[in-house]
Order: structure tokens, then C-alpha cells, then sequence
């Protein structure tokens, strides 16, 4: 035989531990918002059925009302931390109306008018809305494919709202499923929704672990001062789009950029003043590429950006697009701020790259280096195509540019 106190008491237990675990997160990770939100569910589901648990001991209405005040806000802060999970803003209205809503029907058939099957009625709808309302985020995320968190959760809750509507439904039919009766139906379901209650809550671990690793596997793949990408993520991009080229012929090309004159600026104005130049080109690069080109942050004052399905000319066009808005900027600089010149060189993919990227960085550093000996403050294109006659030093096959 299932004892009823005794579910409530490990219901109780485990909802304090697993508070306490979100705590920890939130302590740990103080960015993560959706982590208070589930603290604070777990916390709140533990008083209010600690107060449930009261009630099966003092006969007074009180103790039930403010246990299922704390069970539906748990079912409405769980779904709030779903909500700040994906980056929405949390629908505190909607989740007021619906704990109002529910609470008021609680209280009207238990105290205005005694219905138990439709006071339970009103009890279900306000703990399975709110999850409810969550479900779409959970299983239709807006970056796409759900993780295996975001699926357990949602199939827990599904599963929860199943068991919800059963009880309503054998409530209305004539049933007993109410804390007041305490009978085995009640236990078995006390039971179950303390299972599946963990079982949510283990969802929503395994998603903030999924986030977090994400977010360092990003750190890793990032440069720190400008937020692009670094030259791991670099490299990695190219032996893709090396091997994409190699499979469809289509081509595309790279960049590489060099700040002019960088030491003379950190020897003048200081490393702060030079970091500072760093991160105002990176700001205005970015300006001028189009959406799917990638800036990387190499090293030191070179970066490198990849232009997918681009070609020679393309990118030359747009090498010139970001040479003129770092000219300008110059232009627009008054006493006090330092004026940022670049030198580019441009090349782009062919059969000789096959699937080796540093083939094609030699040749757009090839470039580079001729822009720098026409003067610097330029582009320069790689031409893999052999000089007609002798020529002098600097004019070679590196140095031709697009009108």
C-alpha cells in the first residue's frame, strides 16, 4: 500500500535538493537567467507541498488553498525559465492571469460553491497551461533542431498534461483523484507526477549543460578582444569551403588584411589605443560584408575574410568597399583620434588550392605583401597567371589590380 504523507514527504525532499542544485547553477553561472526561474519553481513546489502535506493533518481548507497557490506558481515559473531559456521575454501577465484565473476557481468551488470535480478541474488547468504555453519553444526552438533536453522536457510535460486531463476526466465521471480522499488512485498519481517532476527538472539540466557547452565550444572559436572568429575557427571555415569548391567547382575567395603602421600606434599611444584600433575596424569590416562572409582575427593586427561563392572580381569589389570605409573614417578623424590605414590582398580559390587552405592564405599573403610595396593604404589581387616578360619587382603577378 502506497502511504500518501510519505509521497508528499519525498515529494518535498526532492524538490528541495533539486533547489538547491539550481541554486549552485545559479550561483556558478549568474548569466544563466533561466536558472533562477527553475530555482525558484523548485523552491516554491516544495512550500506548497509541504502545505498539501499539512493539510492531510489539520482539517481546515487553508493549508490546501496555499499549497495549490505554490503548485501552479511552480508550474508558472517552470515555464517562465523556458521562456528566458530561448531568449523571450517572460510573459508575466499571461502567467498572472492564469494563476488568477485557476486559484479564483479553486477557491469559488470550494468556498462559494463545493464542486470538488470542477475545483480539481480549475486546480489542472492552472499547472498544465503555463507548461502548456512552453511545449512550441521546447520542441519547435527557434534555432532549429531541439537537443535531447529540450525533447525530454517536452515529452515529460505532454506526459504530465496527460495525466492532468485523466484526472479531470475521472473526477467528472464520477471519481476521487483529490488529496482529500487520499486514497491509492491519489498516491499512484502523486507518485507518477513526483517522478515525472524530477524527470522535468533533469530535462532542464541537461538543456542549461547543452547551452553551456555550446557557449564555450563558441569562447574557443572566438577571438577575445573583437568577438570574431579566431584563426581556429578560420582554418576550420576554409577546409570547408576547400572541399565544397573542390566537389562543385564553384569558387570562392579570401581576404587577408593587415592594419598600417600598428606598432607605430602602440609604441605612441599605448596597447589600450592599439586594442581600441582593433576593435573599430572589426566594427566597421563588418559594415561592408555581406551576410554568410566571415572576419577572423588571426593574430596580432591580421585578419582574414572569407567570401563564399565569390570571385576574383567579387571580392576585389568588396576589398575595395572595406578599404574605402577605414579611408573615410580617416578622413572623418579629428585631433585625438588615431586614423586606421589597412593593406588587402585578395585571392581566390582554384584546382591548385585543392583542399589545402594555407595554399590559398600563401597566395592572398602573396598579395598582401604587394600591396604593402605599392605604398600600403591598397588592395592587391593574386593573379596565378605567369608574367608575359621579365618584369621589375613589385609589378609581378601579385600586384594586378581591379579597376
Amino acid at each position: 500500500m502506497l502511504n500518501v504523507p510519505t509521497l508528499w514527504t519525498v515529494f518535498v525532499v526532492n524538490f528541495l535538493a533539486l533547489g538547491l542544485i539550481w541554486a549552485y547553477v545559479t550561483r556558478s553561472y549568474p548569466k544563466f537567467a533561466a536558472a533562477r526561474f527553475w530555482m525558484a519553481s523548485a523552491f516554491v513546489g516544495a512550500t506548497g507541498a509541504m502545505a498539501a502535506l499539512i493539510r492531510l493533518f489539520v482539517v481546515s481548507p487553508v493549508p490546501l488553498l496555499l499549497g495549490a497557490v505554490g503548485i501552479i506558481a511552480a508550474s508558472c515559473l517552470a515555464a517562465m525559465g523556458i521562456q528566458r531559456f530561448y531568449d523571450r521575454p517572460v510573459s508575466w501577465r499571461v502567467m498572472a492571469a492564469t494563476a488568477i484565473f485557476s486559484l479564483s476557481g479553486v477557491v469559488f468551488f470550494m468556498v462559494g460553491y463545493e464542486h470538488m470535480q470542477l475545483r480539481m478541474l480549475s486546480y489542472s488547468l492552472g499547472q498544465a497551461l503555463p507548461l502548456a504555453l512552453s511545449l512550441r519553444l521546447l520542441l519547435s526552438p527557434p534555432e532549429g533542431r531541439a537537443s535531447p533536453g529540450a525533447r525530454l522536457s517536452g515529452i515529460v510535460i505532454i506526459t504530465i498534461i496527460a495525466i492532468f486531463a485523466a484526472r479531470a476526466i475521472g473526477n467528472l465521471l464520477g471519481g476521487d483523484f483529490s488529496s482529500v480522499a487520499g486514497g491509492q488512485s491519489h498516491a499512484v498519481m502523486v507518485l507518477g507526477l513526483l517522478f515525472l517532476s524530477m524527470t522535468l527538472n533533469f530535462g532542464f539540466l541537461l538543456m542549461a549543460m547543452d547551452r553551456l557547452r555550446n557557449e564555450v565550444a563558441d569562447l574557443a572559436l572566438l577571438d577575445d578582444l573583437t568577438g570574431v572568429a579566431n584563426r581556429r575557427h578560420l582554418l576550420q571555415r576554409l577546409t570547408e569551403e576547400c572541399a565544397r569548391s573542390e566537389r562543385s567547382s564553384e569558387p570562392f575567395s579570401l581576404l587577408v588584411i593587415d592594419l598600417d603602421g600598428f606598432k607605430t600606434i602602440n609604441d605612441t599611444h599605448g596597447h589600450a589605443a592599439g586594442d581600441a584600433c582593433l576593435q573599430h575596424f572589426t566594427l566597421m569590416a563588418q559594415t561592408r560584408l555581406r551576410p554568410g562572409d566571415m572576419l577572423a582575427r588571426t593574430g596580432g593586427d591580421e585578419f582574414c575574410v572569407v567570401l563564399p561563392s565569390s570571385t576574383l572580381r567579387e571580392a576585389a569589389a568588396i576589398a575595395r568597399r572595406v578599404l574605402e570605409v577605414c579611408r573615410q573614417d580617416a578622413v572623418n578623424c579629428t585631433g585625438v583620434d588615431i586614423p586606421i590605414a589597412i593593406s588587402i590582398g585578395v585571392a581566390q580559390w582554384d584546382r591548385g588550392v585543392g583542399q589545402f587552405p594555407d595554399r590559398l592564405i600563401a597566395h592572398a599573403d602573396h598579395a598582401l605583401y604587394a600591396a604593402k610595396k605599392n605604398g600600403k593604404n591598397d588592395f592587391a589581387v593574386y593573379d596565378p597567371a605567369p608574367p608575359l616578360s621579365p618584369e621589375p619587382i613589385g609589378s609581378g603577378r601579385a600586384a594586378r589590380k581591379f579597376a
